[in-house]
């Protein structure tokens, strides 16, 4: 009896660790090793980030439970340098248990974003989860239909450490196993780029979320004392111009040395040409309103949505009362 049980006991660590070997090798068929170098260097905007959690986050309240979104990567890229700026949601379906991107979708999508960024390309595509697998290689040969090379990006909600993004990104290569030629993964370093107009739109939309409207921003703090130095520059810029007309006039003595200074420091300030100034001006003048006008509308929706709930409600309690009135 007990040889039978020490034979079942061993016949059981075995099969235990026959899974385990088998886990670890498919781990390892998706996985590529670590002494394998990224090609690639990588610059990833916040506002991705934020697209990707507000897409995973409102699929799951309109589910009703947390489900994986999937969406296009779009940047721009310079020889060994990517930068990922946006991303957009892509439609699919489930062929036999598999995802299948919809790709008259995704073309009406590049289409109208190339209108927007005609300076942008696409680069990859992202999903949510905790780690990729066999599904997401499938999805990547499909993506790999419209870029060769492209990018993985995959973000774990509510998972990973505190002190670090859940948001991972990766490369594929092929390699051969077993005499097969395969696909793996290569976890790609990176590095987190923000524009200005990037920061102060992100700002004010993270205040609409927590709302804190009556707290100061940073922002806000940043942009009154780049006034306050403004202002005291025009204010000095301005008496330099006062005494240079009082000089030409007779008024005031013509000192050299300063006369000297004046020049030098009008000769600093080659950027206050129209030709070069203007437009650059004007495109981050854009850029600020556009992003002002990404939270207003944020906010607005955020306060028609709770309208809707707040109308649902009534609407549902007035119904009750109506039918409790047939019954009696």
């Amino acid at each position: 009896m007990d040889v039978e049980m020490k034979d079942a006991t061993a016949t059981q660590t075995a099969t235990a660790a026959q899974q385990q070997q088998t886990t670890d090798s498919e781990t390892e068929k998706i996985l590529a090793d670590s002494g394998v170098a990224a090609t690639v260097s990588v610059s990833l905007h916040p506002l991705v980030i934020m697209n990707i959690s507000e897409h995973w986050t409102r699929t799951r309240a309109q589910e009703g439970k947390p489900k994986n979104v999937y969406g296009a990567l779009i940047g721009k890229q310079a020889g060994r340098d990517i930068e990922v700026m946006n991303s957009f949601e892509l439609e699919y379906s489930i062929v036999e248990g598999q995802v299948v991107f919809i790709r008259e979708y995704y073309t009406q999508k590049e289409e109208q974003f190339k209108q927007v960024f005609p300076d942008m390309d696409f680069l990859g595509w992202y999903c949510t989860g905790d780690k990729p697998g066999a599904q997401e290689v499938a999805m990547h040969k499909q993506i790999m239909q419209i870029n060769e090379s492209p990018l993985f990006l995959q973000m774990a909600p509510g998972g990973g450490n505190c002190t670090e993004l859940p948001v991972y990104l990766y490369e594929s290569v092929i390699d051969m196993i077993e005499g097969q030629a395969r696909i793996l993964f290569v976890k790609l370093p990176y590095t987190l780029a923000t524009e200005e107009a990037e920061r102060i739109g992100l700002d004010h939309v993270a205040r609409i979320v927590s709302g804190g409207e009556s707290s100061s921003s940073k922002t806000a703090d940043q942009l009154t004392a780049q006034h306050s130095a403004i202002k005291m520059l025009a204010g000095r810029v301005k008496l330099i111009l006062q005494y240079v007309k009082a000089v030409e006039k007779g008024e005031l003595p013509h000192n050299h040395e300063i006369m000297r200074q004046i020049k030098s420091l009008s000769h600093r300030l080659p950027v206050l040409q129209s030709d070069r100034f203007n437009p650059q001006f004007l495109t981050q003048c854009n850029d600020v309103a556009l992003m002002t006008l990404l939270g207003t509308v944020m906010k607005s929706a955020n306060n028609l949505n709770q309208f809707v709930n707040k109308f649902s409600v009534s609407h549902q309690r007035q119904s009750g009362r109506r039918m409790r009135g047939l019954f009696l």
